[in-house]
């Protein structure tokens, strides 16, 4: 037998349960109440009983009234585990404030999805578009907000982490283990932190007087977002035999695949190599062993990117709008990374034997 629809709970209902003015429970669903002062504590507690006993706003009365959507897009590379998903959290996390919606694409690199992408979205009336880590080579006729994307046109507000932090932060932690020998894996070309991050690790390491060598300068190829194609160019690092003694990958699952690939030529981490990642995703900390690596404030960044978006739709950054907005790293130091010490056992000590050979 077919259970009988469960009426929805009304307005005036639910203020009546919370006990407060049904003014008090309509702006904060309707996305009105930071304008209106409401505390967070209560925005929370109306937000949560209205999802518990099936309230509907009447969403779309409001928007053609007020001829708005309420809607905005993002636009990522992929949706997979680790960056995007973070970051979209963090985008989340603001727009379920305000009661706004979104639009999530993945355009996988593809151009005609990077062009495409953005007019789909106009075409269903969003009202500003958020782009993580993807180019936007048109003017929109809508605010943007592009994280990671180093998108220097006007009107643009870019979220950026401090690259040139993270170098230091990074080389400082190997050098100070003692590691001379350093092999890097760079992202790959269409990522739009791979020519600022590398340019930072180059100053980094001129400021620390770590010399980079070129044979140990490996690129990721694959558009693949697992750790394949971390695991693939490291298997090219100890192909060509040159001696390194830790790796500074472009980002956590690359160091993942990384780890693999050592694993795999009987290398341990980090006793023989080091290892050292970037973003600190989830997996990070769960991984064996758990991933030293640079804290990008990835959910911090979407919360940003939101919140500066809905403060740009609402025209209440005055002008002149500032181009950048800085977020800063942090050295998060796990088990991945060690002491460079040459033992005084000859066989199965890696760090000792590229030593030897780089002394040759």
């Amino acid at each position: 037998m077919a259970r009988a629809p469960i009426k929805p709970i009304t307005l005036k209902e639910l203020a009546a349960m919370l006990e407060l003015s049904q003014s008090t429970v309509s702006r904060t669903i309707n996305g009105e109440a930071t304008a209106h002062r409401i505390a967070e504590e209560t925005q929370q507690r109306i937000l949560h009983a209205a999802a518990l006993n099936g309230y509907v706003a009447n969403t779309m009365a409001r928007g053609l009234r007020q001829k708005r959507t309420y809607t905005i897009g993002v636009i990522v590379p992929e949706i997979s585990e680790g960056y995007s998903t973070t970051v979209i959290s963090g985008i989340e996390d603001e727009l379920l404030k305000d009661g706004f919606f979104y639009i999530v694409v993945s355009h996988r690199h593809r151009e005609d999805l990077l062009e495409g992408y953005p007019r789909m979205m106009l075409a269903r009336s969003v009202e500003g578009i958020i782009a993580v880590d993807s180019p936007m080579n048109e003017d929109l006729p809508v605010p943007l907000v592009s994280i990671s994307g180093h998108d220097r046109r006007e009107g643009v507000i870019n979220i950026e982490l401090d690259h040139d932090k993270a170098a230091d932060l990074a080389l400082a932690h190997l050098k100070s283990l003692g590691h001379k020998q350093i092999a890097f894996i760079k992202g790959q070309a269409f990522s739009s932190d791979t020519v600022l991050r590398w340019q930072a690790i180059e100053q980094a390491a001129r400021s620390l007087q770590i010399e980079i060598d070129d044979r140990l300068v490996v690129q990721l190829q694959s558009p693949e977002p697992g750790p394949g194609p971390g695991q693939e160019v490291t298997r090219h690092l100890l192909q060509t035999k040159y001696p390194f003694t830790a790796i500074f990958a472009f980002n956590d699952v690359s160091a993942i695949g990384a780890i693999s690939a050592l694993r795999e030529a009987g290398l341990r981490v980090p006793k023989d190599i080091s290892v050292l990642g970037f973003d600190d995703i989830m997996a990070a900390s769960m991984h064996h062993p758990p991933l030293t690596t640079i804290h990008q404030p990835l959910r911090s960044m979407g919360q940003v990117a939101a919140s500066t978006l809905l403060a740009l739709i609402r025209n209440e950054i005055p002008h002149p709008r500032p181009e950048t907005i800085t977020v800063y790293p942090r050295l998060v130091v796990r088990e991945s990374t060690g002491h460079c010490t040459p033992q005084s056992e000859p066989v199965g000590d890696a760090c000792e034997m590229l030593s030897e050979q780089a002394s040759d």
